[in-house]
């Protein structure tokens, strides 16, 4: 079994490409069910976020180029208009990527601690349907342990850096005083819930939550003394909003240009500062060519990211060490597979030499020969049917020079002058 992943994050594919290579919540099971049963591939796990999309797969008889094929056919995509802002892991450095990711460390934000909970997310889901066994499971089960414990042993999610820090701290600079505006966010997950904290911690004057589900947003606005509203009720409450931070898991835009310019108007052109953090994009691009509108989406934000970065770097190097420290560790559970197979065959073996030759000693003493006898014939003929194969290919190697296989001979059987005393 081999394991590989293909993916494009935020370093390799632009935000236009990365919104057209993402698996929401209405396809992602469709999607997990269809790529587990190509052939050759026996378990699968696909992580979608908004700067990531990533396919983990345990094989037998896969490659880079298969995998590609069946991105770019469910999604209906050229291969040629994908391939070059993929990536592909094999093996052990499949394993390295995963934990990496896993610990904020090939994340747009150094260290940020939502991308574990999108992992989780994603195997579980994958989990759900059944796509996942013996290989991605103790795979991920093993990465959750390694970035919790590079959350415990370092400093590298220390600093309140984050998509939706950035966000709040543009905010901050474009309007000095918080606590005379109104924040709009749209969504009700994690990077929003973020938001909103941020926010709230630096004297946001109002927040109103927007989202699908009006149930959800219910419960977000009532942590921070704000208003819920619908989707459909954007376009009321709108010109209220000063500042616009946006991050749902539409598959369209949920704000047109033509709902901003109708806000405008209604604020008198006061200007609106707008984050749109969602892939694809929740905010129609066409929006940034409205005057009184500032349009950051998240690639705007890497700049703001970097400035927040740099109390994170040693403890990034630290939890690196760790990372390569437990790829080795799950490598070599890996590798022990091939030997417990191979104990197992020996086993089987040795017991079906024991139960020959116990038979044949059986039947001497049913035919008069005296227990003793019996129990001499099995053991020196036992003994020397266990010996004979090792016997034989050890002279052999002596005869040829095979030093290695000596020495290999003599760690597997633990031969000592000792023995020879």
């Amino acid at each position: 079994m081999a394991l590989i992943t293909l993916g494009l994050n935020h370093k390799t594919a632009p935000i236009g490409i990365r919104e057209r290579l993402t698996f929401g919540p209405d396809i992602i099971v469709a999607a997990l069910r269809s790529l587990s049963e190509q052939p050759g591939i026996d378990e699968a796990v696909i992580l979608s976020t908004c700067n990531r999309t990533e396919l983990y797969c345990a094989h037998t008889r896969s490659s880079r180029e298969d995998i590609c094929a069946w991105l770019g056919g469910f999604l209906g995509l050229e291969e040629e208009t994908i391939s070059p802002f993929l990536y592909s892991h094999q093996d052990q450095e499949c394993v390295r990527h995963l934990l990496k990711v896993a610990s904020g460390l090939d994340s747009m934000v150094l260290g940020e601690p939502q991308i574990l909970g999108q992992v989780k997310q994603a195997f579980q889901t994958a989990n759900d349907v059944s796509s996942t066994g013996k290989f991605l499971g103790r795979l991920f089960q093993h990465t959750f342990s390694v970035a919790k414990q590079v959350r415990t042993d370092t400093a590298i999610g220390h600093s309140p850096v984050s998509v939706a820090f950035a966000a709040v701290s543009l905010a901050r600079q474009i309007f000095s005083d918080l606590s005379q505006q109104t924040a709009l966010l749209i969504g009700a997950g994690e990077t929003i819930e973020l938001a909103a904290r941020h926010l709230h911690q630096h004297g946001i004057g109002r927040i109103i939550v927007a989202n699908r589900t009006l149930e959800k947003a219910h419960q977000l606005a009532g942590q921070f003394d704000g208003f819920a509203i619908g989707l459909t009720e954007i376009p009321n409450h709108l010109a209220e909003a000063d500042i616009v931070i946006s991050s749902t898991a539409s598959p369209l835009p949920v704000v047109g240009k033509g709902t901003v310019e109708s806000a405008l108007k209604k604020r008198k052109h006061q200007p609106i500062f707008m984050v749109d953090i969602a892939v694809p994009r929740d905010i129609e691009s066409e929006v940034s060519e409205l005057s009184d509108v500032y349009l950051y989406t998240v690639d705007d934000l890497q700049e703001v990211i970097q400035e927040n970065l740099r109390s994170r770097q040693e403890a990034a190097e630290q939890a690196v060490e760790i990372v390569d420290l437990h790829v080795d560790e799950f490598m070599g559970w890996l590798r022990s597979l091939d030997a417990v197979g191979m104990i197992q065959d020996y086993r089987r073996q040795a017991e079906r030499m024991r139960d020959d030759v116990l038979e044949r000693a059986l039947k001497q003493m049913q035919s008069g020969k005296s227990p003793e006898e019996s129990l001499r014939f099995l053991a020196h003929t036992l003994t020397n049917k266990l010996l004979h194969t090792p016997s034989t290919q050890i002279r052999q190697a002596g005869f040829e020079g095979q030093s290695e296989l000596l020495d290999a001979a003599n760690t597997l059987f633990q031969i000592s002058d000792k023995s020879t005393q």
